[in-house]
Parts: C-alpha cells; structure tokens; sequence
C-alpha cells in the first residue's frame, strides 16, 4: 500500500497560516489534496493537521484528515506519527505549500521503489535560474553519478554556480526507514539549515533523487504567492 501523508503545520514561521491562505477562494492545502489524489500511485492521502482552527476551515471539503501533536520538529515527524499503525509499504511525505503539484511527480517518485536498493526518495528539477540560486528559499540539491543526492543546500554564494538541481520538496520513503528515520535525533546540518533531508544523509541513508524538468514552485512567502495566478496554471500535461 502506498499512502500519501501532507504534513499542515498551521503557524509557518515566515508565512503564518499559509495552508490555510485561500487561492481561488479555496485553502492552499486543498489544492495539494486534490492534485495528489489525482495519482493512480496513491492508495490513500492524508492531510496531518495540528490544530483545530485547521480542522474546521477543512471541514466543509470533507478530506482525509488526521490531528497530529503540535509539536513535531519536522514534517517527517508528523508524518510518521500518521502512518505508525498504518499497514503501509510506501509512504510519501507532500509539502502542504506546493499548490501546483503535478501528480506525474507523485508518480515517478513512487516508481524509484521498484529497484529494491531505494530506501529514500525525492525529486530533482533541471528548471533552475539565477535568482533560485541565489534565494535561500529555494533548496538545491547535487547528485552523484548514481543518481542519488550528495548534498542538499540553501546559499550558495561561496560556491560555483552551476551543477546544482531545483529540489522540488517531496519525499518518499520505505516504512522502516522512515520510521528509524524518526527515532534519530535531529542532525547539527538540520538544524543549521532547517533542511530535514539532511538528518538522513547524515546518518547515511541514501536518497535517491528522481529527475523532472517540471517548472515546480512551491510557497515559501508571501511574495511567491502573489506571482501565482492560479487560473492561469497550465495543466496540459497533467
């Protein structure tokens, strides 16, 4: 069984409320719910809430939800609390603030679980300019020549630009490994720069990094929404 969880942390440090910021005249975390239940690869989404003023506004959609403890350190965490019961064998872990999600990517990152030596997952995008390699928003990661990540950064200004990938913030893992992934403390890369892949690589887990050439945004702040009009999203590939 492959589930998908999206961790919906209520108070966003730069972007209070921000699951909950309408688009279109619907919260932000319904869109992310919607699109992912258009993949054929999921089995089941849920939305991990952590407070009541997000099960209310959610109510009226009528989606999955399950009520996580407020005080998670990460999105990893709270999935983890979701599925610990669960009979599942793939878990994906969907960022409540990618609104464009393209399901295509949900499904190419469930098929890296086909090759049996994959324990981690997430997804690489060659669509990357100036301004995502000098936003600290904007995560990059590097690949070795396996096709696994070598390392996961925010600023790169003391290094050369180039060879660096757009890191589109989706995980998936196996329910073992996530579950030992959890029972790890948090790593001083992690917390330095509040990247929780970081806590796998640094206790050796290998991420495999799938690669798109999708133009994939998530929300980080406020000024990122207002450059999405969201009628104007092109879904021809979807």
């Amino acid at each position: 069984m492959v589930i998908g969880v999206i961790p919906a942390r209520l108070k966003s440090t730069r972007f209070p409320n921000k699951i909950l910021t309408p688009i279109n005249d619907k919260p932000m975390v319904m869109h992310v719910y919607e699109r992912s239940k258009e993949s054929e690869k999921l089995d089941d989404v849920i939305i991990a809430i952590d407070s009541k003023e997000t099960e209310d506004a959610l109510k009226q959609y009528k989606p999955n939800i399950k009520m996580t403890h407020p005080d998670h350190l990460s999105g990893t965490d709270r999935v983890a609390e979701v599925i610990k019961d669960m009979d599942a064998d793939i878990i994906l872990n969907i960022q409540g603030d990618e609104p464009m999600l393209d399901p295509l990517i949900i499904n190419q990152l469930v098929d890296c679980f086909d090759d049996e030596l994959v324990d981690m997952a997430t997804i690489g995008s060659t669509v990357i300019n100036n301004s995502d390699y000098l936003n600290p928003n904007s995560v990059k990661v590097t690949i070795n020549e396996n096709g696994f990540a070598s390392s996961f950064c925010r600023d790169i200004n003391d290094h050369q630009i180039g060879g660096y990938y757009h890191h589109v913030g989706i995980y998936g893992y196996r329910k073992n490994t996530l579950q030992n992934l959890t029972n790890l403390d948090q790593s001083i890369n992690e917390k330095s720069l509040n990247l929780e892949q970081l806590r796998a690589l640094d206790n050796g887990i290998e991420i495999k990094v799938a690669m798109t050439d999708y133009p994939h945004r998530g929300i980080d702040t406020k000024e990122d929404l207002n450059q999405i009009e969201l009628n104007k999203w092109e879904r021809k590939n979807l």
